[in-house]
């Protein structure tokens, strides 16, 4: 019984002007200490990894990115292939579970087998004026309209918009948006900045 008194007790005290300003400064502290680590995080999130990692990972699964390459040039209804999400075709606006836009589910989990052995999501293709590019999202960063991207592609045509590093492009503060750096043969890695 005493000590549900002296509890009460203590609650009912009247606060000193110094427990207030004590709390309120640990308060804030705490507080910016949690804006600053999630400040850092989002800017470390924000750095792309150097070139020679992505193509290095590229090098290491050259063989899957090929193999993905010619299954979505084959399947020409395919604009592009979500691990998670299902299949988008010319026809679907949207990706759709396989089953959903006519595509064999076979064909499907061999795409999605490829994209886990690589460690990556998407395969998607676009074709404009005659000619076909094919990505593979290698990295992605940012948040709402402050996002970048990089990707690993196949063109059918050499882009005209080259860099000859990403590293050095990307500490140029008048860098243009969308450029490519050419691995080897017809492979690419492109910055969407």
């Amino acid at each position: 019984m005493m000590g549900e008194e002296q509890a009460v007790g203590f609650w009912r005290r009247p606060l000193k002007g110094k427990t207030i300003l004590k709390a309120g400064i640990g308060a804030f502290v705490v507080l910016a200490a949690v804006l600053c680590t999630v400040g850092t995080l989002i800017f470390f999130s924000m750095m792309p990894p150097k070139e020679s990692k992505v193509i290095g990972d590229f090098q290491v699964h050259r063989a899957a990115y090929e193999r993905l390459r010619d299954m979505i040039l084959a399947d020409q209804q395919v604009k592009a292939v979500y691990a998670g999400s299902g299949v988008e075709t010319t026809s679907s606006g949207l990706p759709h579970e396989p089953s959903e836009v006519n595509f064999s589910v076979g064909r499907y989990d061999e795409y999605v087998a490829l994209l886990k052995e690589i460690g990556k999501g998407v395969v998607f293709k676009t074709e404009e004026k005659q000619s076909k590019l094919i990505c593979v999202i290698a990295w992605g960063g940012g948040w709402a309209a402050d996002t970048r991207a990089i990707w690993l592609c196949w063109a059918d045509r050499e882009p005209a918009n080259q860099v000859p590093s990403l590293d050095a492009y990307y500490h140029d503060p008048k860098r243009p948006r969308n450029v490519f750096r050419h691995i080897d043969g017809s492979w690419y890695l492109n910055a969407d900045w």
